[in-house]
């Protein structure tokens, strides 16, 4: 097959979820929904954090950045796809794609250092209640955000300049619903060896050291709450961090099953649409998991209701905890 380099390469075609026809005004009100409900709920997690001052601490800074992290990661993928469908159209240009693929990556990356972080803070809450306010810092916590900025940042330019050496075929088809690398790599005609050699290694080391340091949190954080004496301490104890570990089984629950789906299956289709588990899913419930299972953080989205005018107040409450 001919192939030319990637100045040729005019644009790439998302072939998204589906390609029947009738099922893309579905597509596009379901994805819709469920982008406004992650925009608004992630939002009212911002505003609730920012504007009780008992939520100024190091746990609810994290989760604050969370919510941010989560509504640009699915502003990179869905607000495209949604165009789409709605200009019947399946092309995104090759800049878009790669830079769509880079912001994934940078998104992606940012989330699993922030979770590491987050159990950190779990752990010493717990495991060090009495040396907490000495060790969580606002330099420490900034400077842990800073750290998982540096570190997703140069993984996906990593990435995305290994992936500009590549040239592409004349199909330019992707069997998915935004610019995943994996696809990338799928439609180039040169040698992949490099990228998938960095894919896996890079990939290994930046998303492992984070699990085993969350594994390692979370066996103390047990082991600790094991020790306490009463059952009321130890029920209040895993409150604390019960939103928390819902949240990581969810996002690499729902990652290692996309890894473990595409690993089985050669179908295109289903492995875009287990991709919606990791990219859309997670964002969309982590603000309800949050504001569901800890009373501190429904108690700063009442006050934030109760400052908006009363009927816009009971909507927003009601889609928050509905």
């Amino acid at each position: 097959m001919d192939s030319e380099n990637q100045s040729g390469v005019p644009e790439f075609l998302l072939l998204g979820l589906s390609e029947d026809p009738g099922l893309q005004p579905l597509l596009f009100v379901l994805f819709l929904s469920m982008y406004l409900v992650t925009v608004l709920g992630n939002l009212l997690i911002i505003l609730a954090i920012s504007s009780d001052s008992h939520l100024h601490s190091p746990m609810y800074f994290f989760l604050c950045n969370l919510s941010s992290i989560d509504i640009c990661f699915s502003t990179t993928t869905v607000p495209k796809m949604l165009v789409n469908i709605q200009r019947h159209s399946k092309a995104i240009s090759y800049a878009g794609c790669l830079s769509q693929a880079f912001f994934v990556l940078l998104f992606a990356g940012l989330e699993n250092f922030l979770l590491a972080a987050m159990a950190y803070d779990r752990y010493v809450a717990i495991c060090h209640p009495l040396r907490y306010t000495a060790i969580m810092r606002p330099h420490l916590c900034a400077l842990l955000i800073l750290l998982a900025l540096s570190l997703s940042t140069a993984d996906a330019l990593l990435h995305s300049l290994m992936a500009l050496r590549l040239s592409f075929c004349l199909d330019w088809e992707i069997h998915h619903f935004f610019c995943e690398l994996d696809q990338l790599l799928r439609l180039a005609c040169s040698d992949t060896f490099l990228n998938n050699l960095l894919v896996y290694s890079v990939t290994s080391l930046l998303g492992g050291v984070p699990l085993l340091g969350i594994i390692f949190s979370y066996v103390h954080i047990v082991s600790s709450i094991l020790r306490v004496p009463s059952a009321g301490g130890r029920h209040k104890a895993f409150s604390t961090c019960g939103s928390h570990l819902s949240v990581v089984s969810l996002f690499y629950g729902t990652g290692f099953g996309v890894y473990i789906s595409s690993a089985l299956t050669d179908a295109s289709s289903k492995t875009a649409a287990a991709s919606v588990m990791y990219t859309v899913v997670p964002p969309m419930l982590n603000p309800f998991i949050y504001s569901l299972r800890n009373q501190d953080m429904k108690r700063a989205l009442g006050n934030l209701m109760g400052k908006t005018p009363p009927f816009m107040g009971r909507c927003l409450l009601a889609k928050t905890l509905e």
